[in-house]
């Protein structure tokens, strides 16, 4: 199992923790991650990290697709890749109809088919077998559409792809999945239930079986988000937690296109997560906080004292040993510090170095 730091985007101003980005370096932590949303972006930083690191890989979770062109993600990805002896990751999304569409000024149009397009178009100009040329229902190139001049021309990367560059997608949807089964290299689900790898399995299956080349588990890796909070009080430990699923399966979209509340569903909870989304709508947001189930939260994260997270960590272990989870990206919404695993995490769980110990501040 290996272990990633999520790192996320900023708020008002930009504050990455890099002493403890290089405490998790030394502990030999496998990877750190940026995000964006609609303030800071993901590269800058992630290039910042890059900079100012040896060992550590890093990656995006996400790049929004929508916001550059599959040829500018490409050429971001290769730069970087060089420039750091091959330690960068490209982590893509879809970002949502509001930021899409409201941020971007772009349409939303097919994010399956958009993540497809986008990540052949990108392993296409890593290969550098030919010019490219690529003939899709989201991206033509060279583009022919309205306002074309004509004068476009078939290109090859000047700059040369030296080693493979993993590119991962966040999805949740089946067909998202298997559309990350068949052209990615792995995918995070924002949570997952280690005992409910079930979800995934089919759409997974049928994204290798698309892919072919024997393409398996073996070599597609499953890179859940998973919060974790250390404290006394368990309840306490789960607060954070319930305002962030409550945003996301309450208020992440329109009522009748909101691809989290459909994932909460199909994790059990279906009649919690129409009532979180009608409060959550209705603006009675406490309220949808309170109404995100426990056995939820306790499910996806790990929260408690020590030993109670050394026990709900066994779930993970087991999945590893399974097959069904390569990696656990750990994160949290608390300030650092905390316990440092003296342990290569990568094989073992104990110690996780992203432990926030509850009540230190926001």
């Amino acid at each position: 199992m290996k272990l990633g730091m999520l790192v996320g985007y900023s708020g008002s101003r930009m504050n990455l923790p890099m002493d403890a980005i290089k405490h998790a370096e030394s502990c030999g932590y496998d990877s750190v991650w940026t995000a964006e949303a609609y303030g800071s972006d993901a590269i800058t930083p992630a290039t910042w990290i890059l900079a100012n690191t040896t060992k550590i890989r890093v990656g995006t979770a996400i790049m929004q697709m929508p916001a550059r062109s599959p040829a500018m993600a490409a050429m971001t990805a290769m730069s970087l890749a060089q420039l750091s002896n091959d330690r960068f990751i490209v982590g893509l999304g879809a970002s949502g109809p509001q930021v899409v569409e409201g941020w971007h000024g772009v349409p939303y149009g097919k994010p399956v088919t958009r993540l497809k397009e986008y990540v052949q178009i990108m392993k296409q100009i890593f290969a550098r077998e030919g010019a490219l040329e690529f003939d899709g229902k989201q991206y033509q190139l060279p583009y022919k559409g309205e306002g074309a001049t004509g004068l476009g021309k078939p290109l090859k990367s000047i700059l040369h792809c030296t080693e493979d560059i993993p590119i991962y997608a966040a999805t949740i949807t089946p067909t998202g999945v298997a559309a990350a089964a068949e052209t990615c290299d792995g995918f995070f689900p924002v949570w997952m239930d280690p005992d409910q790898f079930h979800i995934f399995k089919e759409p997974i299956e049928a994204g290798f079986a698309k892919a072919g080349n024997g393409k398996s588990m073996l070599n597609f890796d499953v890179a859940p988000f998973v919060s974790c909070v250390l404290g006394d009080n368990v309840e306490e430990c789960m607060m954070p937690l319930r305002g962030s699923m409550a945003l996301y399966i309450g208020g992440m979209g329109a009522r009748d296109k909101n691809f989290y509340n459909d994932y909460a569903k199909r994790l059990g909870f279906e009649e919690a997560a129409v009532k979180i989304q009608d409060l959550y709508l209705a603006g009675r947001k406490d309220e949808a906080m309170a109404a995100v189930p426990a056995e939820l939260i306790d499910a996806c994260h790990l929260v408690g004292p020590a030993e109670r997270i050394r026990e709900r960590a066994q779930r993970w272990k087991d999945a590893d040993k399974r097959g069904e989870v390569g990696s656990m990206l750990i994160g949290s919404a608390q300030p650092e510090a905390i316990e440092l695993s003296k342990k290569a995490p990568q094989r073992v769980l104990r110690g996780l170095f992203l432990i926030r110990r509850k009540g230190q501040g926001a």
